[in-house]
């Protein structure tokens, strides 16, 4: 009887362009042993999730499998060695979702948005075993608990657009478990979520393996989670593996330097920030830019550009009502912060804590219902909320957003050249001869072939998409780059190389950046400044060094430990996260305890360090 669930031999995939087969996948070998999790890592374009999907029998059309075999073992039936590439699709509707299932990366996109979770779960067990809708209900509230739901029930009847980002990944966990199958493939299942909420995932998995006897595949490009969930690595590079063995020997003696170079690019918050490696500006394609960047401010380092005092914005909920009859809920509430000429601010927080809200409210796209928001214009500091006209439109060429997904930000039906000369032609800059001369310094400027600007979003890599969407922010010269989660959908080497432009553009051209992300590891290696806001707050903020070196509030704490490093000698500490509860002021210890509502008062600690207290 075979040991192993999984079994891939000598795979190799074609896809069909034009009339010839270009090889993806090639040679492939390795085994993902009962009860064990085996990881795939790799950069994105490596081959990773097309053997997810040769196993799955979900390859595109286009693509084929030229050599090789998929073999298949149940350990709890009769099943043994069968060759996945042989069954017709009859059988391979079987098999999937009831003995090998898939967990997919982004479950707002993986669930129907139109089906309660109930219905989801009852549909595929009924899809796959004779039971009745009483049997499938109590099945699918079991699953439910077992994945870490605190109410089954409530959870049952809800949609998947009512659920947070870690509930709505629990969702997709029971929806592939459900059936209880030995084989689980998991593809980057915790990428979209925040440190916290990803630890208790990886502890939920993990849990859920020992209690099921789950063989799991877990796709990722992250060490950190690796070292975390995995007893084997496979790494790959362009459709090859280039290293395997055990998580203790790969991570802590890779044998080829890819691995090294792999490893070495991972944000650590142990020790001292590795140094990024500046990408130095184009003095040519400053030159060239020069009659659009005329009128740039470029004050001195440390003047103030933003100054941000009591801000609150309140939402209303569709389903909601306190009993004071206040039925708003406060996403800022009551924000204290400044940002200065040619820093970069880390802004830290899980998703929901108001980070992307209050940048919104930096830009002018939504208005504050309370306190003020002042911006540099010129020598003096004038209100955001009275801007309007020419004055508004001189603030927006000197404040740029750069987006989290950078294919979503790109218009797919605009070439790159289209894309990133749009803001001369809004703004009124140059003739289309000009407005070319002008892309093709951009692309200078953020490290592309200007022989690339004729080509569609479709056609470049995700790190070349946010060069892409970084040269548009940069189009009119501006003084502050808010930046939204700009590298948490990249590889650690593509993310290393964003990171290290950005930190370029802010040494050579003075370009603060208000830098939001909920990963404190790459906060660490690019901020000189960090605030950390939880529940609409800002409940801490300090120099980066003395921040990390001294943490004093516990959800910065947790934060911390919610890290994942790259080292099978540190695994996460569940305990120091609080058991999930860390976002909750009521669960702080005092002094730092805040009832709901209540507005904190602040501390300085140490020189330029503060803490927020009840």
């Amino acid at each position: 009887m075979s040991t192993d669930t999984l079994r891939i031999e000598d795979l190799s995939v074609a896809f069909r362009v034009g009339s010839r087969d270009v090889p993806v996948v090639r040679g492939i070998n390795f085994a993902v042993p009962a009860g064990e999790t085996v990881a795939l890592v790799g950069e994105s374009g490596s081959g990773k999730s097309t053997i997810a999907s040769a196993v799955m029998g979900l390859l595109p059309p286009r693509a084929r499998i030229t050599s090789g075999r998929i073999l298949f073992s149940d350990q709890r039936a009769v099943t043994q060695d069968v060759d996945l590439t042989k069954l017709d699709a009859q059988r391979y509707r079987r098999l999937r979702g009831a003995r090998i299932a898939m967990a997919f990366q982004e479950p707002s996109a993986a669930l129907s948005a139109v089906w309660s979770v109930g219905a989801m779960l009852v549909e595929a067990l009924q899809a796959h075993e004779n039971v009745s809708a009483a049997t499938a209900k109590r099945r699918a509230l079991d699953t439910l608990k077992r994945v870490g739901f605190p109410d089954p029930e409530a959870a049952f009847r809800r949609f998947p657009f009512e659920l947070s980002g870690g509930l709505r990944q629990r969702a997709m966990l029971a929806a592939s478990l459900i059936c209880r199958p030995p084989l689980v493939i998991a593809d980057e299942p915790t990428s979209a979520l925040d440190v916290t909420v990803q630890a208790l995932a990886l502890k939920l998995l993990s849990d859920l393996q020992d209690e099921m006897g789950l063989s799991l595949l877990f796709i990722t490009h992250d060490f950190g989670v690796v070292a975390n969930i995995a007893d084997h690595v496979v790494v790959l590079r362009e459709g090859q593996i280039v290293e395997q063995g055990s998580v203790r020997d790969v991570l802590k003696s890779p044998q080829t330097a890819y691995t090294r170079d792999l490893l070495a690019a991972v944000p650590r918050l142990e020790g001292e920030a590795a140094p990024l490696l500046a990408t130095r500006t184009s003095a040519s394609a400053i030159e060239t830019l020069a009659p659009v960047w005329r009128d740039r401010m470029a004050p001195p380092v440390g003047t103030p550009l933003v100054e941000i005092a009591g801000v609150v914005k309140r939402f209303a909920p569709r389903k909601r009502t306190f009993a004071n009859g206040d039925d708003s809920v406060e996403a800022v509430a009551g924000v204290d912060l400044a940002i200065n000429a040619g820093e970069c601010l880390g802004l830290v927080g899980e998703s929901g804590c108001g980070k992307s809200t209050l940048s919104k409210l930096v830009m002018k796209v939504i208005k504050p219902d309370a306190g003020t928001i002042l911006v540099r214009d010129g020598n003096e500091m004038v209100s955001l909320q009275t801007l309007s006209g020419t004055a508004l439109q001189r603030f927006r060429a000197r404040v740029q957003y750069v987006f989290q997904d950078p294919f979503a930000s790109l218009n797919p039906r605009l070439t790159a050249a289209e894309i990133v000369g749009e803001p001369f032609i809004i703004h009124g800059y140059g003739s289309a001869n000009e407005r070319l001369r002008w892309s093709r310094a951009l692309f200078e400027l953020v490290g592309l072939d200007a022989a690339m600007l004729k080509r569609h979003p479709n056609a470049f890599s995700g790190g070349q998409r946010q060069r892409i969407g970084i040269a548009r922010a940069l189009a009119l010269g501006p003084d502050l780059l808010i930046c939204d989660e700009p590298v948490s959908a990249l590889d650690v080497s593509v993310q290393a190389q964003i990171l290290g432009l950005l930190d370029g553009l802010r040494r050579d051209l003075g370009i603060a950046s208000l830098f939001v992300s909920h990963n404190l590891a790459v906060v660490k290696a690019i901020a000189g400044r960090v605030a950390v806001m939880c529940r609409g707050r800002i409940i801490e903020a300090a120099p980066t060094a003395e921040l990390f070196a001294n943490p004093r509030h516990p959800y910065t704490k947790a934060l911390l430990a919610a890290n994942p490093e790259p080292d099978p000698d540190r695994p996460l500490d569940l305990a120091a996260l609080m058991e999930g509860r860390a976002s909750d002021p009521n669960a702080w210890d005092v002094p730092y305890r805040l009832q709901p509502g209540a507005r904190p008062r602040y501390e300085t600690v140490a020189d330029g360090h503060i803490v927020a207290v009840a």
